[in-house]
């Protein structure tokens, strides 16, 4: 074997140096050039980009210049956009409700009991007397008010009791000056009035007993007795049905029914809607009708 010399193994190694260098900077060269490649990939997707938003601004922009050259009569054919503030009409229905009936008609006569009211009378009155009363034939009333008269028929039948109290306090002068506070168009569609604080908050100072039942119904033409959330805490405060009356369960008094001239009346005021101004505190969409309904009297008989 031939042997090497210092100067040949020096050689070698340089050599070997040498090869190294070349492939690191081939290396670095190609590298520089994907690096390159990358950023004219980049550069074009950024022209692409811009190109696409470009488009979408000149189709947008068209779009608006087309529906605002539109003709006029093209625009008014649409329907109008409704406010989310804006409340839907109020419907009405036309049929009047069966009135409802006694399963078993009540003793005749009745005897009927008044005690004092716990809250203060909200207007002088003298509780009726409670003894011997009718629990047959009816009673022409009628409710005159500054929207309108108000004919109604008091069945004593129903509620012996309750049209001996409403007879009582009309006959009195009661009802006289007072308004009605409380309108609902939605879900129990009614009028309440009877309360000379015009709030829902009074009374005459007597209280007249529950004469409702099991069977009992509401709806439009159905006039029926108000009261608190305790039985037997009725008064002077009743409420007239021109319409639906949903869920309302059978606790509240039916002693009559409106006419169909009273229910014209009545639907006027609620299409009229609900004084916005002044909610009800029970928050429950109601509160005082936006035409005033004030009674000037109530007259008992024909």
């Amino acid at each position: 074997m031939t042997s090497r010399t210092s100067e040949d193994i020096e050689g070698i190694r340089e050599g070997t140096v040498a090869t190294n260098q070349q492939r690191r900077e081939a290396a670095k060269r190609k590298l520089e050039r994907q690096l390159a490649r990358r950023a004219e990939r980049a550069k074009r997707r950024k022209i692409v980009g811009v190109g696409v938003t470009v488009g979408a601004v000149v189709i947008v922009a068209g779009l608006v210049v087309y529906l605002a050259t539109r003709s006029g009569d093209d625009a008014a054919a649409q329907p109008p956009e409704t406010s989310a503030s804006e409340k839907p009409p109020v419907e009405i229905p036309t049929e009047r409700a069966p009135m409802p009936e006694r399963p078993k008609p009540l003793a005749d006569p009745v005897s009927c009991e008044f005690p004092k009211d716990s809250e203060p009378a909200a207007k002088e009155a003298k509780a009726p007397s409670g003894k011997d009363v009718s629990s047959t034939g009816t009673v022409d009333a009628t409710i005159k008010t500054t929207a309108g008269d108000i004919p109604l028929t008091l069945d004593r039948a129903l509620a012996p009791c309750t049209v001996q109290s409403f007879v009582s306090l009309a006959e009195q002068g009661y009802y006289s000056g007072t308004s009605c506070h409380r309108l609902g168009t939605q879900g129990l569609q009614m009028l309440q009035c009877g309360d000379p604080n015009g709030d829902g908050s009074g009374g005459p100072g007597y209280t007249i007993p529950d004469e409702a039942f099991p069977e009992l119904s509401y709806g439009r033409g159905v006039l029926a007795m108000a009261k608190k959330q305790t039985p037997n805490s009725g008064g002077s405060q009743f409420f007239m049905v021109y319409g639906d009356a949903a869920g309302l369960p059978p606790d509240y008094t039916v002693f009559g029914s409106i006419s169909d001239a009273g229910l014209e009346v009545l639907d006027k005021v609620a299409k009229d809607g609900i004084d916005d101004s002044q909610p009800s505190s029970l928050g429950d969409g109601t509160g005082p009708p936006k035409t005033p309904v004030e009674f000037t009297d109530v007259v008992i008989g024909s």
